[in-house]
């Protein structure tokens, strides 16, 4: 079995804002895998579907962002699954607005949800699935600028690159995350060297 986590903030006046990208992408892949309705559990909404052959949880944490770990640790030891089994998509400030990037382990690279997780994970290494909302504007705060909804340029990008990842989180669960960096991730244009160089 796979879990794959969504983080986010509960209730309708967070539902559209760029901090719960990673509960639209959840929402998303539940229809398309025609998942279950979705039931609470252990502080988390949770719904049990099929990715191939392979048992599939999808989470989405009751704790509010800063404090997903509280439910993800504990669910992933009720099921008794690896880190390695757990798949975890959250909104990344550092990545443009429609850009994505997955990762096969790393830090918190700031975020308070994945802080929570690794905390409460003691564990590192476990894939993540970066949804880019980019950096607040001029005389924003960072608080603001999560909480606010997508202006309507940016949610056509971000309705987008959400339908672009429910193939690419199907890959990581059938296919492993390398193959799925070398498919879904953007590639690295390689620098022209000057004339005469």
């Amino acid at each position: 079995m796979k879990m794959i986590a969504g983080l986010g903030n509960p209730g309708a006046e967070y539902a559209q804002t760029k901090h719960n990208v990673g509960f639209m992408l959840l929402d998303t892949l539940a229809k398309h895998l025609e998942a279950p309705e979705w039931k609470t559990k252990r502080d988390a909404l949770v719904t049990e579907t099929r990715i191939g052959a392979e048992k599939a949880l999808l989470v989405k944490p009751l704790t509010y962002m800063n404090d997903s770990g509280r439910a993800i640790g504990p669910l992933l030891t009720w099921y008794k699954l690896r880190p390695e089994d757990l798949i975890v998509a959250h909104d990344d400030m550092d990545i443009p607005v429609g850009m994505i990037r997955i990762r096969k382990k790393g830090s918190a690279g700031g975020h308070n949800g994945m802080k929570s997780v690794l905390y409460h994970m003691q564990d590192e290494n476990f894939p993540r699935v970066r949804i880019g909302i980019g950096r607040p504007p001029v005389g924003w705060t960072v608080i603001k600028h999560v909480l606010t909804p997508f202006s309507p340029d940016d949610r056509i990008l971000i309705d987008e690159v959400i339908d672009r990842l429910v193939p690419a989180v199907e890959c990581i669960v059938r296919d492993g995350v390398d193959l799925a960096m070398n498919r879904f991730n953007p590639v690295r244009q390689k620098k022209t060297p000057p004339e005469g160089a």
